[in-house]
């Protein structure tokens, strides 16, 4: 090889690439399948691969465990298609920035005023989820603001009567359909057009998208307000009709 020449790259079998890679052949041959390898050269017996290829192996890998991600989400994340899952990091980085780091522990939530079985229950339906690998059950971020939000209704004078904390539930159910909604028009609409930009259109639409929400609840409230004031008007039943 001359100098100044570029490095040949190295070729090896598929015995060869499965054994760096740390994984079995039938996996290998699983990716091949699913198109998310190729030989560098096939012959009739016997193909040889790109050593270089062990880091794809391992990053499909990781992508597998780690995300849950499936084959064909995986292809598009390795060949730079945008999608969903290759842009979950920077959503969750938007979020982030929008609410506080701290955290605070169950006991210090309950000696607060914070009652142990709301706990429970917003655990139980997902609506709060504790800090992972924490040394004690302790809430942060939007969980944290959450808690606040009720605890600070109970101590304005709304009672559980007033304000149950079922109601929870309910806006878990709307605000998971309004959310399906938004990532299939950011699905269809952003990703196949946001290019280079993908990045930094994607944290801008997280954040407006938070904002929108906002806005259209206020905009909406009075009339729907009207709305339900007008219909109160009405008898909710037909009236039974008189007797002669």
């Amino acid at each position: 090889m001359r100098p100044g020449a570029a490095k040949e790259r190295e070729l090896v079998r598929i015995g060869e690439l499965a054994r760096r890679a740390a994984v079995p052949v039938a996996t290998i041959k699983h990716y091949l399948r699913e198109g998310l390898l190729a030989p560098v050269q096939s012959g009739k017996n016997s193909a040889l691969y790109d050593a270089a290829d062990v880091g794809r192996v391992r990053r499909i890998k990781e992508l597998q465990e780690k995300s849950f991600l499936p084959l064909r989400v995986i292809r598009d994340v390795l060949e730079g298609v945008p999608t969903l899952a290759s842009v979950e990091q920077t959503i969750r980085g938007a979020l982030t920035g929008l609410h506080s780091s701290s955290a605070r522990t169950r006991a210090s939530l309950t000696r607060s005023g914070v009652s142990a079985l709301d706990l429970d229950w917003l655990r139980r339906i997902g609506a709060i989820v504790p800090v992972p690998e924490a040394p004690e059950e302790s809430y942060a971020g939007d969980d944290l603001e959450l808690l606040r939000v009720l605890g600070a209704a109970r101590r304005a004078g709304l009672t559980a009567d007033m304000l149950p904390l079922s109601i929870v539930a309910d806006y878990i159910e709307a605000i998971r359909n309004l959310v399906r909604v938004e990532l299939q028009l950011f699905e269809t609409g952003v990703l196949p057009r946001a290019g280079e930009n993908v990045g930094e259109l994607t944290e801008q639409a997280t954040k407006l998208s938070e904002k929108l929400v906002v806005l259209l609840r206020r905009r909406m409230i009075v009339p729907t307000l009207e709305r339900r004031i007008e219909d109160g008007r009405r008898p909710l039943t037909p009236r039974p009709k008189s007797r002669k």
